[in-house]
């Protein structure tokens, strides 16, 4: 988390909390870092929130962390959007280069989850992110084979963990002007960076 209290979340209108469960939603994927007896290790995977203070995720059987992960303190890490942000962009030329970016961190300790707890995850992301797909019709994993589904499951390790601390960041030029960020937004739209920029005008001038 970044250590300036300008980009921590409070916004008019909605909590804290709804906002941070949005963003997990929204991007549904994530990093999980733990300490291990072979050193700090990170995995990649897809996320969902339980809604009740929890999310799941699960691994590859052989992932370097799915042995240790049960019964640790975990961290999870949630990357928004981003972008570059020059100096050319503001009206006082004595600025210097930053990033503009969101993430949210999750810490907690982690359980294993049985068989039924697993495939009620993986029914539960596929549902989620089926529904998003515009053309065809839904997959689903009814349309799995038993025995497919049986080795797919032996090849992975479902997780859950208790969320204790959410630590965000939306970096958002809040420490500027809103005519600064008005012109750094408008920066970042000209170079293709559209969602960290629609996100300073809706959330930036809010904090």
């Amino acid at each position: 988390m970044h250590p300036n209290a300008a980009f921590r979340p409070v916004f008019s209108g909605a909590s804290d909390h709804a906002l941070l469960e949005t963003l997990i939603d929204q991007i549904g994927f994530g990093m999980i870092f733990a300490a291990t007896p072979d050193g700090p290790r990170v995995a990649h995977a897809s996320l969902l929130s339980t809604g009740d203070g929890a999310v799941q995720f699960h691994l590859a059987r052989g992932n370097a962390l799915a042995r240790h992960l049960a019964g640790t303190v975990a961290l999870a890490v949630i990357n928004g959007p981003d972008g570059y942000v020059s100096p050319r962009w503001y009206a006082d030329g004595a600025q210097v280069p930053t990033w503009n970016y969101v993430s949210l961190e999750l810490e907690g300790p982690v359980r294993r989850m049985d068989q039924d707890g697993l495939l009620g995850l993986l029914t539960a992301l596929t549902e989620r992110h089926e529904a998003r797909i515009v053309n065809g019709q839904p997959w689903t994993m009814k349309k799995l084979p038993d025995a497919a589904l049986q080795k797919l499951m032996g090849a992975i390790v479902g997780f859950e963990m208790e969320v204790r601390a959410r630590r965000p960041t939306f970096k958002l030029s809040q420490n500027k002007p809103a005519a600064e960020q008005a012109r750094v937004a408008d920066g970042l739209e000209t170079e293709g960076s559209r969602a960290i920029a629609q996100l300073m005008r809706q959330l930036g001038n809010s904090q």
